[in-house]
């Protein structure tokens, strides 16, 4: 926190660190630096009455507001550790992730607010906690004048930081302990905790920030991804902050009240550098050009995509259409795992050529190789393989908390000596690189990042589905969407109400943006003689690749596929 609040309180206390857009259209909230340390230190001196002391850990479960930035600074300043939760997840996931990090408190908002409806964040909590034995105190701050049922543990976050002083001395940390932790998806069912630790990870997210985005003191930095995801920790707060940016916090949808809100915020903000997701140009670009034409857009230098690989359609959309074909567009690839980008267009060599929808150059210091099936580096270009990184760089993550061998096994087992990102890559005839996608069975949705198999055991909670098996396919909006297989028990007769009751599950035990678009009734899986399910020759029917099965020499009875085909196509018709 003093990188990101003290030093330029020093120098340029009035500058503005956040901008809050809020989800009302219109009523943006400045604050400086000055008043965001202010209320960093008392949220820290609140934690610390309350016995929060280093190295214990709080779960922050609320919407994008300057609270929940000082919440997650609170936490560095004490050398408590911070784990935010996107609050659109459900208790069954908050609950999964207290309990495996073994947090002591969570800080939240009574209600939330998103696209004019409220979300009912304390009730969520409330759910949770039930079942979460380390949790002594939940802090509750205000976003609504609506009163929320308050219990034995609870707090109110703002009467008691009202009371608290505005000085609080940071904790001395060692440059490898833990900063935060943040769950993410992995080809396995359980969630698993990446941890990031102090000075490699802020320098990374500071120094990427500063370079790919060409930041430059006194711009606008408008990052509207949600803080329960890398993105927000990196490129909203750890990262402007550091570098005495003005960083805009996006508490809203891109389509409310209308879809010209991204433009409208632009213009009236003046941003000069917007980074986003392409799931929502791909949602925007449904909506024409007028909307984008409306607004005053001559702020924006920069565009910068996140969270999957843009299309090409996406690409020249926002290239043209939003940027009027002068501002740089950087599509940037990195992960979770990686703390800040990795391969981007920018930094390069000044009017350097940027190819649509690539990735392009590694930034400084990192050092890409691609691998084939059998773990040998693939020289020269014009080449595919298995996308991974040759040597350590400071923004990578260290650990996953409470099981390094989890860690080993991911990501350094299948090419020892190299970190294997899971995805593949194609490397240009000129040596650019360009991203082509999962390698396992981990899909992305509209950019959140989900293991098939944590849909699958979901849906396994159903009884009246022995089997289930999920793949990821083409979606117009989303870039993937979920496509589900399941088996029925024999005298199973209300075959509708059970795919309504699976899409409820879902929902419930991890969040309503993983269920499945397609839930489709087969006899049986293809499966290998050790049974294993065959999630390839799933995805090439509903690819509609079914010419092209590949080897199914393998598979315990290949007339299965014939009876999936045929299945698959009386789907479709109905």
């Amino acid at each position: 926190t003093v990188n990101c609040l003290d030093q330029h309180v020093e120098k340029s206390p009035n500058r503005v660190a956040l901008i809050w857009e809020r989800d009302e259209p219109g009523t943006a909230v400045h604050v400086t630096y000055r008043e965001l340390l202010d209320l960093t230190c008392r949220l820290a001196n609140t934690l610390k009455k309350y016995g929060i002391q280093k190295g214990d850990k709080v779960a922050i479960y609320m919407s994008v507001s300057p609270l929940s930035v000082a919440a997650m600074l609170a936490c560095a300043r004490i050398g408590a550790i911070h784990t935010v939760v996107f609050a659109g997840f459900s208790a069954e996931s908050l609950a999964g992730r207290i309990v495996d990090s073994g947090c002591k408190a969570v800080i939240t908002y009574n209600q939330g607010v998103r696209g004019g409806r409220i979300i009912e964040l304390k009730t969520t909590v409330d759910e949770a906690v039930k079942n979460c034995p380390s949790i002594k105190h939940v802090f509750v701050a205000q976003r609504t004048d609506n009163k929320v049922q308050m219990g034995d543990r609870d707090i109110p976050l703002e009467e008691e930081m009202a009371k608290a002083s505005s000085v609080c001395t940071p904790e001395s940390m060692d440059s490898e302990d833990v900063l935060f932790m943040l769950y993410t998806s992995g080809s396995t069912g359980k969630p698993k905790g990446i941890v990031h630790t102090q000075a490699g990870y802020l320098l990374y997210a500071a120094v990427t920030h500063k370079y790919v985005f060409d930041y430059q003191q006194g711009d606008v930095f408008g990052c509207v991804a949600d803080i329960g995801w890398i993105t927000g920790h990196s490129y909203v707060v750890y990262g402007p902050l550091c570098n005495g940016a003005t960083s805009v916090l996006f508490e809203s949808t891109p389509v409310y009240p209308d879809p010209g809100r991204y433009w409208e915020v632009v213009q009236r903000l003046k941003i000069n550098q917007f980074y986003g997701a392409p799931t929502a140009i791909r949602l925007l670009l449904n909506y024409g050009e007028e909307w984008v034409k409306k607004y005053d857009r001559s702020s924006l230098k920069i565009l910068g995509s996140v969270g999957e690989p843009i299309n090409h359609e996406a690409w020249q959309w926002f290239y043209h259409v939003v940027g009027e074909g002068r501002c740089t567009l950087v599509d940037t690839w990195w992960q979770t795992e990686t703390g800040g980008i990795c391969i981007a267009p920018r930094p390069s060599e000044e009017k350097a050529e940027i190819v649509p929808a690539m990735a392009m150059r590694p930034f400084f210091g990192i050092v890409p190789v691609l691998m084939d099936e059998n773990g040998k580096v693939i020289e020269g270009n014009d080449v595919s393989g298995a996308l991974c990184i040759a040597q350590p760089w400071p923004g990578m993550a260290r650990t996953i908390y409470g099981d390094h061998q989890r860690f080993v096994d991911a990501y350094f087992k299948a090419y020892p000596g190299y970190y294997f990102t899971g995805d593949g890559a194609y490397r240009t005839k000129k040596g650019y690189y360009q991203i082509t996608g999962r390698m396992d069975d981990v899909i992305n949705i509209s950019g959140h990042r989900l293991g098939t198999a944590e849909i699958e055991d979901a849906m396994a909670d159903h009884p009246e589905v022995p089997e289930t098996a999920v793949i990821g396919y083409p979606h117009k909006i989303k870039g993937e969407g979920a496509f589900a297989f399941i088996v029925l028990k024999e005298q199973t007769a209300h075959i509708e109400r059970v795919k309504e009751e699976l899409k409820a599950i879902v929902a419930s035990k991890i969040a309503k943006y993983a269920v499945p678009d397609h839930i489709m009734v087969v006899k049986r899986l293809p499966k290998t003689r050790s049974g294993k399910i065959m999630r390839r020759l799933l995805r090439k029917v509903v690819t509609e690749q079914s010419s092209n099965m590949g080897d199914v020499t393998t598979l315990d009875d290949p007339t299965v596929v014939k009876e999936i085909l045929d299945a698959y196509q009386k789907y479709k018709e109905k």
